[in-house]
């Protein structure tokens, strides 16, 4: 089986959570969706910090994935000062069949739809503002930027196009 790597970044309120559950449901069984929140705050507890051990288990649960599953998708925030050797890390493990996405809107956007969701009651804005990474991107040649002009659904459909 050959796998699919499909990471999904941005910054918190974007909608990197909410596609990926949508892409996952659309792909079907057999399709891993791996959480930053999941692992970081869920599983493991942890402080978003560099070298923090959330890194290196989302590495190796995507890792594990590969010749197992039709598609991976790692989803979070997943900033490139942290993350951004572990992701150039899985895309040479998937030998460049990843697709990577970056979800680029302005800061209102993303407080906007974050107070559309269950979770606005966590945090707020003054908590986003201070976790504001703009224009965080991988640079990797085929990085997609999703903005603010497409919704939920031209990205579901612009992924599964893609991946066709």
């Amino acid at each position: 089986m050959h796998s699919k790597l499909i990471i999904i970044r941005g910054n918190s309120g974007s909608g990197k959570t909410s596609t990926s559950e949508i892409l996952q449901s659309h792909l079907g069984q057999g399709t891993l969706l791996i959480s930053q929140d999941v692992i970081r705050r869920d599983m493991l507890k942890v402080a978003d910090r560099e070298g923090n051990l959330s890194i290196d288990l989302i590495r190796q649960i995507a890792e594990f994935g590969k010749n197992k599953c039709k598609f991976v998708i790692v989803e979070g925030i997943l900033d490139k000062g942290r993350y951004g050797d572990m992701l150039r890390g899985l895309i040479q493990f998937y030998n460049q069949n990843a697709d990577i996405y970056y979800f680029d809107l302005p800061f209102e956007e993303t407080v906007k739809r974050h107070n559309e969701r269950p979770k606005k009651l966590e945090f707020g804005e003054n908590s986003m503002r201070a976790w504001w990474a703009p224009r965080d991107f991988l640079d990797e040649d085929n990085e997609i930027l999703l903005t603010s002009e497409l919704s939920q659904e031209d990205v579901i459909d612009m992924i599964l196009s893609q991946l066709q």
